[in-house]
């Protein structure tokens, strides 16, 4: 058997007890054809970056999947015909992760690696880039023709 995380999106006005059932419905699935499922994540209500279906946000689950190819595909074609499942990936995967996933570890603003390095934080307006180097007139300058005009 090969393993497997899968993650789907499920529409914004059902509850999370709703979601909850569904997570219980896809997991009967996969038991029923000869799989099992290690941890289950529910990540609640976020916003989606676009409107999909005409929902602004969606509740997301992860579920870490042992099972064979056919209990996947079953899984898919009962997630395909429900209208609360907006989106649905399944990946692939060598091993599965110990521990919380990515989306569930908090992670503190001070633990972030910060982008300018060790340098103190400034804030913009005090930069000083010393004097403008002179660019002459330019009036005198030729001008090249614009490519699209030639």
């Amino acid at each position: 058997m090969a393993l497997y995380e899968h993650v789907f999106l499920a529409r914004q006005d059902i509850s999370a007890q709703q979601v909850d059932a569904l997570v219980e419905q896809y997991k009967g699935v996969i038991e029923a054809n000869g799989g099992k499922v290690g941890r289950i994540e529910n990540w609640g209500l976020k916003s989606l970056t676009y409107r999909i279906k005409k929902n602004r946000k969606a509740h997301y689950a992860l579920m870490d999947i042992d099972a064979p190819a056919a209990a996947i595909q079953e899984m898919e074609r009962q997630m395909r015909i429900s209208e609360d499942v907006l989106r649905y990936m399944t990946i692939a995967v060598e091993k599965h992760e110990d521990g919380p996933s990515a989306m569930m570890q908090k992670r503190d603003r001070d633990d972030r690696p910060r982008r300018d390095g060790d340098r103190p934080e400034r804030s913009f307006g005090d930069r000083d880039r010393g004097p403008r180097p002179d660019r002459g007139d330019r009036e005198d300058r030729p001008r090249r023709p614009r490519e699209d005009r030639v």
